[in-house]
């Protein structure tokens, strides 16, 4: 009896770990930014495919899948397609997802000076994260703090 509950056991954790390590992309989701201005998103994995929009430099991105050399992407706004791997690096980059302008203050609270009114779609320059608050950078050199939430990813 304790040998084919053994057995058992060890049926369930291969069964589980195959499941875990299948599944596990789905649920660790890797982000990029572009590393180049003009840089083309194809309708599909690879140059013989149509570019279906232009993103400037620090432009962040959501890996869905990736075929070879080239990751499908999505971004802030849910508009997918496919990237080639020389124009992108590890994600530094958040965006700006709100309705409309967002404050920027000089200290991770609303009770902080503003020092910047930031529209939506501007990319920042993720620096740092002190709990609610993302530490960032403007493309202008204005650094400040800005509600977590307000940002993608």
């Amino acid at each position: 009896m304790f040998v084919e509950k053994k057995k058992l056991l060890k049926i369930f954790l291969t069964l589980g770990c195959t499941c875990l390590l299948t599944t596990s992309p789905v649920f660790a989701a890797d982000y990029l930014s572009i590393t180049t201005d003009n840089a083309n998103v194809r309708t599909g994995p690879g140059t013989d495919y149509p570019a279906s929009m232009e993103l400037f430099q620090g432009y962040p991105l959501k890996v869905t899948e990736k075929k070879g050399d080239w990751y499908k992407v999505t971004d802030f706004e849910n508009d997918t397609g496919w990237v080639h791997d020389s124009i992108v690096k590890k994600a530094d980059t958040v965006i700006v997802n709100a309705k409309e302008s967002i404050n920027m203050r000089s200290g991770p609270s609303t009770k902080d000076a503003v020092v910047a009114d930031v529209e939506r779609g501007v990319v920042l320059t993720k620096l740092a994260e002190e709990g609610q608050w993302t530490k960032v950078r403007h493309s202008s050199g204005t650094t400040g703090y800005v509600y977590t939430p307000l940002l993608w990813p």
